[in-house]
């Protein structure tokens, strides 16, 4: 068969070139399109629940939470294990499905199970499904630092929250944008025990004053002039006045309103903490942690963020400075050019050693021009195959096997016509 096949490619070498010019073309489609990274993605296909129920212990988020989620996911089909993390105020679940599974299947029937689950759930328990990423995701991270000492830790949380994080949410392959450190600013109402015991109001009371009260309400439409004009009642809060102002009853004979600002004092304050961001020991700064979407060229979207960041600089607070904690793509740049250099080396060397051992030149083109074509025909199948271009893949393009094999042949080949009549 062997035989056969070598005869048929001598005696047609226009079709042979032909076929070799097609892979070519084909060879370099796919390298255009090779998904580009330096760590391999071992990680089994999986899809994290969380769910947040704060000021809860560990045992009853474990009992309420974490228990009846993993029951409910652990008949999932194609979930091989279901792992449940309860810690305080806060519940993981991971499923993990079987190798092969499509990722975004398994979120759309996960998605389906908990949307029956959701009346099994206490009452301001809300599950949500995690990034659609795997555990090697986190390709970029950077810092805010503010070295003017104009911005505090919570402006720079604030700007990083509703700035930063939505402009690279869009950003196309990114999954997620966790912003880590600083301080994150909210409306604070200290109540006074005391007031409230003097006028006989109860914390109940006030919280659903200030609830009731943050909201917009729609009238009717009337009529005047053959105009329409819109009712509305605009009740957002906006600033720590409007939470001052907010009725919580009337007192009195003359029905006087009782305020807010007359049981408890508003103020700006940081939420509670569960850790902090340390740059270089310079001290906290604010940053984020760029997760990649499942499946996407990892070096491209390292460069669509890195664009997206040069767009928005004019847009910074002065005296903000963003500074890049982690860059995978040098890594991966690295990891392109020692297979460029292993290449060039394998080439040369192995030409060296057939024209110093068989004294042809013509016969050490061969694996100088075959060389890099059987590499870059290596990237169809993983192509094909959906397989990155990681260290582990580029490791497993057998050089030294090709060359080895191609020297061989040559040897042969020349002892063939030595002896030929």
């Amino acid at each position: 068969m062997v035989e056969k096949i070598i005869e048929l490619c001598a005696r047609n070498r226009l079709l042979v070139l032909l076929v070799v010019g097609f892979a070519l073309v084909g060879a370099i489609v796919a390298l255009k399109h090779t998904r580009l990274d330096a760590i391999p993605d071992l990680s089994d296909p999986q899809v994290i629940v969380f769910t947040e129920w704060m000021g809860r212990s560990p045992t009853l988020v474990e009992d309420q939470v974490t228990y009846p989620i993993v029951s409910k996911l652990i008949g999932t089909p194609h979930v091989t294990d279901v792992r449940g993390f309860s810690m305080f105020g806060m519940s993981f679940v991971y499923a993990i499905f079987e190798e092969g599974t499509d990722i975004y299947w398994a979120r759309s029937r996960v998605l389906e199970y908990m949307n029956g689950l959701r009346g099994s759930l206490p009452e301001g328990a809300t599950p949500t499904l995690g990034p659609d990423a795997t555990g090697i995701g986190w390709v970029f991270q950077y810092t805010l630092v503010d070295k003017s000492g104009k911005q505090g830790l919570d402006d720079l949380r604030t700007f990083q929250d509703f700035t930063l994080r939505y402009a690279l949410g869009s950003v196309a392959g990114v999954a997620e944008v966790a912003s880590v450190g600083g301080y994150q600013k909210q409306y604070q109402v200290t109540v006074d025990p005391n007031r409230l015991r003097a006028y006989g109001v109860t914390l109940s009371e006030v919280i659903d004053a200030i609830r009731q009260s943050n909201n917009d309400v729609g009238g009717r439409i009337l009529e005047f002039s053959g105009r329409e004009y819109y009712v509305r009642g605009r009740g957002y809060i906006r600033d720590l006045g409007s939470i001052e102002k907010i009725a919580v009853r009337a007192s009195g004979a003359n029905g006087t309103p009782l305020l807010i600002k007359d049981l408890a004092t508003v103020r700006f304050g940081p939420d509670i903490r569960r850790g902090l961001l340390e740059w270089n020991g310079e001290g906290e700064a604010v940053g984020a942690i760029v997760v990649m979407r499942y499946g996407e060229n990892a070096l491209d979207v390292i460069e669509r963020v890195k664009k997206k960041f040069t767009e928005l600089k004019p847009s910074f607070p002065e005296g903000v400075e963003m500074t890049i904690a982690y860059d995978r793509s040098s890594l991966i740049e690295r990891s392109i050019d020692t297979l460029k250099h292993a290449l060039t080396e394998e080439a040369i060397v192995v030409s060296v050693v057939i024209m110093l051992f068989l004294l042809h030149f013509r016969s050490s083109l061969l694996p100088i021009l075959s060389l890099p074509i059987s590499v870059a025909l290596s990237f169809i199948p993983m192509v094909l195959l959906d397989i990155p271009s990681t260290i582990m893949s580029l490791g497993g393009i057998a050089i030294g096997a090709t060359v080895d094999a191609q020297i061989v042949m040559i040897e042969a080949g020349h002892k063939k016509l030595e002896h030929a009549p």
